[in-house]
């Protein structure tokens, strides 16, 4: 017979939960209401409420140009990152190509690789081969980054998928590509899609690439923040983040209403 949970273990789990949560977000409503400041500083709580800093960031060119190519730059890492992080984790399941185990490992590879090693790697490559970075430059290093989340994903969802379903395809005449398209990629489409959804928050939100692999007039939104701490710190600093907090919860709201976020969390 399994024995009941004692009563002090249950309330030392809730205990632990809360406290995790206390901590997971407080510092989001903290950066919140530091947004909403009515004074030239940057405190909590907020000396009186304004939303005088929003309208400083939504009318600020620096702002709003720092955003535009964080956000060019995300939405084609998301596509580039996809399709190769896709690819390879359905030819790494399948173990068709020679030394599998190690193709896994080597796009697994920037997970434990600090980032600041690598943008300085690719910053000394790139100048000694190619010259001066260029926003391709920074492309390339943002899917690099982000093709490891879609791996991990797709490959979590192919370890779920039924084998006999494209063995079914092929008996019925499907050719390899048809198999592909109608087969394959529906089943991993949550991996895909869980993949993508990493893909464009890793890009967006990344900084030390970002600081290493810019030119002048190249500026993406985080490094903005990380100019305007250093230099002259306000609330609009506080806004700024609020807005790419409020990004991230479209995004999710977005995939539960496709994909459904249970179906999204098992990934």
């Amino acid at each position: 017979m399994v024995r009941a949970v004692p009563t002090w273990l249950r309330v030392v789990a809730v205990i632990f939960v809360v406290l995790t949560a206390l901590l997971l977000l407080a510092p989001l409503v903290v950066v919140a209401g530091a947004s909403l400041n009515a004074s030239q500083f940057v405190q909590f709580p907020p000396d009186g409420l304004s939303l005088e800093w929003y309208r400083k960031v939504l009318s600020s060119s620096e702002y709003l140009s720092a955003g535009w190519t964080s956000l060019q730059i995300a939405l084609l890492v998301t596509v580039s990152a996809t399709l190769i992080g896709g690819a390879a984790a359905i030819a790494i399941h399948r173990d068709q190509l020679p030394g599998s185990q190690a193709l896994s490992a080597l796009f697994l590879s920037p997970l434990v690789l600090p980032t600041i090693i690598y943008a300085i790697g690719m910053l000394m490559l790139w100048s000694s081969v190619f010259g001066p970075v260029t926003f391709l430059t920074l492309w390339i290093g943002h899917t690099v980054v982000a093709i490891p989340y879609v791996v991990r994903t797709t490959l979590a969802v192919l370890s779920e998928s039924d084998p006999f379903l494209e063995e079914a395809a092929r008996t019925m005449g499907a050719r390899r590509l048809q198999r592909l398209w109608l087969v394959v990629v529906p089943q991993c489409a949550p991996g895909l899609a869980a993949g993508a959804f990493f893909a464009f928050n890793v890009s967006f939100d990344e900084a030390v690439l970002s600081l290493f692999l810019r030119k002048p007039g190249l500026t993406t939104l985080p490094v903005q923040i990380y100019g305007q701490l250093e230099f002259s710190p306000d609330p609009s600093v506080a806004a700024v983040s609020t807005i790419m907090i409020a990004i991230t919860i479209i995004l999710i709201f977005c995939i539960d209403r496709l994909l459904g976020i249970k179906n999204f969390a098992e990934t």
